[in-house]
């Protein structure tokens, strides 16, 4: 097998005597990569693993309160044992804090824990002897705080890290830009000595590096699957460097999938909990448990209104998750674009009829009539946005869905006259939760989620959404479409192929 010689091989047989001139630009060079390695070592080592524990405190929180409610409300010893598991489970957690350094975080949150296992007890007692009032009190006062005490701890870990981790991204770059401007002064020197030897110290310092930049730009962008010219079993530094991005990529890819599964597993965690709240609150309905006032069954109307209604978000709010960590699944397959403009048509002509707002939906003449898209997911998406147009649009309004080709595109866009949203917060509409300051002019307030997922399934089919509104005067989104998605070339937004005849 041919040899490699180091980089400082390289340099001494190339330059001969210019050896002395280039060891300390070529120094420098090895440090700032080795400095780029140990920092994708810890960040990978440390920063993943916090970011996940992060997430899992913040679903045992909502696990803590649902057992609180248990507790205030059901008060049976079961749920005074729910109550103790999920604080033990905390506690655990809480140990594996220490190891990330995230300032007093782990003290924090112990205490707070401490606090409430006594404090849940009393309340406990105080419920199952019927009196409420004193229970209610404990709670308000005192546990809900407690449990706030350690939200916020959390948030102020979560802060700590992103600090944290942005520091080491820009002494990432940093390192990286240094490494390059010494082997660029490397490259002067040899230059200056022969131009046969400049081109090869070209070649086997510059594209290594470049070549490295580029693969960390496609990490950072979500793409695991790039590949370095450099190969890792080269008995050089960039062969080790390689090898270690190699490392890092897999292990990168893994923890995307294992973000996949828990997302799985919180489906299943999240809505048990509803589902059991919705069950006693039928029994109480049906009177299993005595005979309810009519103040009590409002009660349970209002319990039964608001967990369906978290039934709800927690389903959209997976949904989004999903296309995030990869696990969204689009079945493309061709069908008829006239056709189901045609049925958004006939879905949405009543609801106009109905809210006294003038729809038209416009097809123009040069579209193709056949497309490869996820059916079910582009009509989520566009009933999404008329179903907000129409919930914007006053009276005596218009909504309009047009569809034209665009180049090689497709071009969709619905249109409305009604309360528009304020520029400054357009860049906002499709981030998670965000709602504007128009919820006022809507009939119903939604969950902020719905902009979301259309621009994930959209931007899944490697297409574009965007937005344009002026207030008092209505709103424009626009969708661009590729005829065909092809989704299996590799980029940022990794999604779950079904591709059907």
């Amino acid at each position: 097998m041919r040899r490699t010689f180091t980089l400082r091989g390289r340099l001494a047989f190339g330059i001969l005597g210019a050896t002395i001139v280039l060891a300390v630009p070529l120094a420098l060079a090895i440090k700032s990569l080795k400095q780029v390695h140990d920092q994708i070592v810890g960040l990978r080592s440390q920063d993943f693993g916090a970011s996940l524990l992060l997430g899992q405190f913040r679903d045992r929180i909502d696990n803590l309160r649902s057992a609180e409610n248990a507790l205030l409300f059901l008060h049976k010893p079961e749920d005074q044992t729910q109550m103790r598991q999920e604080l033990t489970s905390m506690r655990e957690m809480a140990t594996l804090l220490d190891k990330y350094q995230l300032g007093n975080t782990a003290t924090d949150v112990r205490l707070a824990l401490d606090s409430l296992d006594v404090l849940t007890t009393e309340e406990y007692q105080k419920a199952a002897a019927n009196n409420v009032d004193a229970a209610e009190v404990i709670s308000v006062q005192w546990v809900r705080p407690r449990i706030k005490v350690i939200e916020h701890s959390v948030l102020v870990a979560e802060q700590i890290l992103r600090h944290r981790t942005a520091d080491v991204v820009r002494d990432a770059t940093g390192a990286t830009e240094e490494a390059e401007r010494t082997a660029l002064a490397s490259l002067i020197v040899a230059l200056a000595l022969t131009g046969l030897i400049s081109v090869w110290l070209i070649r086997s310092i510059s594209r290594p590096v470049f070549d490295l930049e580029s693969a960390m730009h496609a990490v950072a962008e979500g793409d695991f699957t790039h590949k370095l010219r450099v190969p890792a079993n080269r008995e050089d530094e960039f062969g080790r460097l390689s090898a270690s991005y190699e490392t890092m990529a897999a292990r990168l890819k893994e923890l995307d999938q294992l973000k996949a599964e828990f997302i799985s597993i919180a489906s299943h965690e999240l809505k048990t909990p509803i589902n059991v709240i919705l069950g006693y609150v039928e029994l109480l309905q049906e009177g299993i448990y005595g005979r309810l006032s009519p103040e009590q069954r409002d009660v349970c109307d209002t319990i039964t209104l608001q967990a369906n209604n978290l039934t709800r978000l927690v389903r959209r709010l997976l949904d989004v998750s999903r296309f995030e960590a990869g696990g969204g699944k689009l079945e493309v397959r061709p069908f008829q674009l006239s056709a189901m403009f045609d049925s958004l048509q006939s879905s949405f002509k009543i609801l106009a009829m109905q809210r006294g707002v003038s729809f038209k939906v416009t097809c123009g003449d040069d579209i193709p009539d056949e497309v490869r898209w996820d059916e079910d997911r582009m009509n989520e998406v566009i009933g999404n946005l008329l179903a907000n147009a129409f919930k914007f649009t006053p009276r005596g309004g218009t909504v309009e869905l047009s569809v034209s080709a665009a180049g090689e595109q497709i071009q969709i866009q619905v249109v409305d006259t009604g309360a528009g949203i304020p520029a400054t917060q357009l860049p906002h509409v499709f981030q998670k939760f965000y709602q504007a300051d128009n919820q006022s002019k809507a009939d119903t307030k939604g969950t902020g989620l719905g902009l979301a997922i259309a621009k994930q399934i959209v931007e899944a089919h490697r297409g574009s959404i965007s937005v344009e509104s002026e207030v008092g005067r209505g709103t424009v989104f626009t969708i661009l479409m590729p005829v065909k998605c092809d989704l299996r070339r590799s980029g940022p937004t990794p999604v779950t192929l079904s591709v059907a005849p």
